[in-house]
């Protein structure tokens, strides 16, 4: 199996994105649960991504933030999402984040 090969593979129940901006020098590949996508953090993400590059790309789903801002986001979304699962309490995260790349 080829490197290529192993990119395009990706598990059911996740998704690859893309996350970087152009004027940075180009983006890092990760993947995430689909589930993410439901989280209002990644939605507001998502709105972003939907102004900068439209419905209709080719490839993986580009989000235009910086990794530093995406890694951020995506540790507070398994925070609050293990939070949920194993407490079972109603803290929430505060609902912003700042993209200072965005």
């Amino acid at each position: 199996m080829t490197q290529e090969d192993k990119k395009a593979k990706v598990k059911k129940g996740w998704l690859a994105v893309e996350v970087g901006l152009e004027d940075d020098g180009g983006f890092q590949r990760f993947v995430i649960p689909i589930s993410y996508l439901y989280h209002p953090l990644f939605k507001r993400l998502l709105d972003k991504a939907h102004e900068v590059y439209g419905y209709h790309t080719t490839g993986p789903l580009r989000l235009p933030c910086s990794t530093d801002d995406f890694l951020n986001l995506k540790w507070r979304t398994e925070k609050e999402s293990n939070h949920h699962h194993h407490h079972h309490r109603h803290h929430h995260l505060p609902l912003t984040l700042s993209f200072h790349s965005c």
